[in-house]
């Protein structure tokens, strides 16, 4: 007898319980309390009864089939389906309403998103996708997203109003957010990754470091972006040349230091370990051969490590997008420029502009990063 899945079970649950509760919330105007619509009274019996007996149907079908690919599918086609059907019920209710009204989506919608989403995530885990299988998974993604967005189905949501109302500075926000997560990465490999092997060489130094890198690390972000306004306030008056290179005590400059440091310690211990894991017979074999300290180093310690320094780049790209956005409050731009002004106007589809993007880009970073370190680890296979 076939067992029943018990996630598809508890995960069932939350996708039938949201079919009565509200999956759009009205609002007279941007900041006006919501008012909750469900499906039925927005589109009518018939579009009500399709949508339940489609959830209905399509629990049936998780429930008996266990090929993930195929649950993959069904999944994908179900949350492509009630965005959509957000999208249109948006263009319904707005149509009838005043010309300041604004739609977000409702707790009904959330939830059951949020199911869809989980068993999405367990069907992938369950999968076990090669490299190209995963570029084409990643791909198809980033092309529906872009389909539903460019295609105006959505175009009548409260998020994207708040778009187009500032496309430009979301354009801005962007760059900074890009220059902060990236810019500070690429700044604490390149001292990273020598501190780390130097410390690997010389094993005495390694406690002292990583403890004082880890002290670090043990700062809260929005403390230690207070704490560097005074010293880079200082060297920007009185250093010739720091405030046009960029240097002051609020913006830019703190954010991106602060980063720096905060990645330091991945990419330090990473390398350490990354180095302590090459086989000691390797290492024997490389020696044997006549091969200096350096050749071993870039022929036979470095490529057998990459994969740990990956994954420590991996965790400081993903680490960095989302403190970035603390930045906004010492006015370093990115999307956290959104965030904090949607909390003090108490406006909820502006934190969400901010939000959506740097959750996207956080996804996307740690799935482009995770394909090309299995790319490494099939190549020394």
């Amino acid at each position: 007898m076939r067992r029943i899945d018990k996630l598809t079970v508890v995960l069932a649950i939350p996708l039938i319980a949201a079919l009565p509760l509200s999956a759009f919330s009205l609002r007279p105007n941007r900041i006006a309390p919501p008012e909750g619509q469900t499906v039925f009274e927005v589109f009518g019996p018939a579009t009500t009864t399709a949508l339940i007996a489609a959830t209905g149907l399509l629990v049936i079908f998780l429930l008996l089939v266990r090929r993930p690919g195929t649950r993959m599918l069904l999944l994908a086609v179900a949350l492509t389906g009630h965005i959509i059907l957000l999208g249109r019920g948006a263009t319904i209710l707005l149509e009838q309403a005043a010309p300041a009204a604004r739609v977000s989506p409702g707790a009904g919608f959330w939830l059951a998103v949020g199911a869809l989403l989980l068993l999405l995530a367990d069907a992938f885990a369950r999968l076990h996708p090669g490299p190209i299988l995963r570029v084409g998974l990643l791909v198809g993604a980033v092309g529906v997203v872009a389909t539903l967005l460019w295609s105006g189905a959505l175009a009548e949501l409260s998020i994207m109003a708040e778009f187009r109302g500032r496309a430009d500075t979301f354009r801005r926000a962007t760059l900074d957010h890009l220059t902060l997560a990236f810019g500070s990465f690429l700044a604490a490999f390149v001292v990273g990754l020598p501190t780390g092997l130097f410390i690997h060489r010389y094993p005495r130094l390694r406690d002292p470091v990583v403890s004082m890198l880890t002290l670090i690390q043990t700062i809260p972000s929005i403390a230690l972006f207070g704490i560097l306004i005074v010293p880079l306030a200082w060297i920007a008056s009185h250093v010739p040349g720091a405030t046009n290179a960029g240097i002051s005590g609020i913006g830019m400059a703190p954010a991106m230091v602060a980063l720096f440091l905060y990645s330091l310690l991945p990419i330090v211990a990473n390398t350490v370990a990354g180095m302590d894991e090459v086989p000691q017979t390797v290492i024997e074999a490389a020696s044997g051969m006549g091969m200096t300290g350096a050749e071993r180093l870039w022929m036979v310690d470095l490529p057998l490590s990459i994969p740990v320094i990956l994954a420590a780049a991996r965790i400081v790209m993903v680490q960095n997008i989302g403190l970035a956005t603390v930045g906004a409050l010492i006015g370093a731009g990115g999307y956290g420029t959104f965030i904090f002004q949607g909390i003090g106007q108490t406006a909820t589809d502006l934190i969400l502009l901010g939000v959506f993007p740097t959750v996207a880009l956080a996804f996307l970073t740690s799935a482009i990063m995770d394909l090309i370190i299995t790319l490494f680890r099939v190549q020394q296979e």
